[in-house]
């Protein structure tokens, strides 16, 4: 009787510490979200889940988590498109949007860059800060607005690192 006792204890144990592993890798190395919304479509839809890696290094193109507080009381998820000291122009009848003068190349995206928000074009970003935009570019709140405006690089949690749910079928 004692031995399965034993047995169940350890068991239990064992449980408790993957459970607290688990929770220690998540709260410290990754972050995992929900994705409410469809600013990011194709490349995220409503309902994903995905996860952020800590601590934020980011390179041009990459998706990120913010904490940025903003209207919405919302964290989000958006895309790196400039760095402090760029200058960003959107040409909204072409769709184009330059970096220090250069067309970005933007694959990811379904739709052109047609719409636009309340901030003035051409803007540099300031030094310290990012600017980012949703690839729904219909369809996003993002640096075009001022109420987002360029985001604090300390507001970034890190990039997206994968799509969990539902299994990825595309590439980030």
């Amino acid at each position: 009787m004692r031995k399965h006792i034993r047995r169940a204890f350890r068991t239990l144990l064992k449980i408790a510490l993957i459970f607290a592993a688990v929770c220690i890798l998540f709260n410290m190395v990754f972050r995992l979200i929900y994705v409410d919304g469809e600013s990011m479509m194709p490349t995220l839809e409503n309902g994903d889940w995905i996860a952020a890696c800590r601590p934020a290094h980011v390179d041009r193109g990459e998706i990120v988590l913010t904490n940025t507080d903003n209207a919405h009381h919302a964290r989000l998820i958006k895309r790196v498109i400039a760095f402090g000291g760029e200058t960003v122009d959107i040409d909204y009848d072409t769709g184009t949007v330059f970096i220090n003068g250069t067309a970005l190349e933007e694959p990811y995206l379904a739709d052109k860059t047609i719409a636009g928000g309340d901030v003035t074009f051409p803007l540099t970003v300031p030094q310290g800060c990012v600017f980012l935009l949703g690839d729904n570019r219909v369809n996003s709140v993002d640096s075009r607005y001022s109420e987002i405006g360029c985001v604090p690089q300390s507001d970034l949690i890190g990039p997206v690192v994968i799509r969990l749910l539902p299994a990825p079928a595309r590439p980030l």
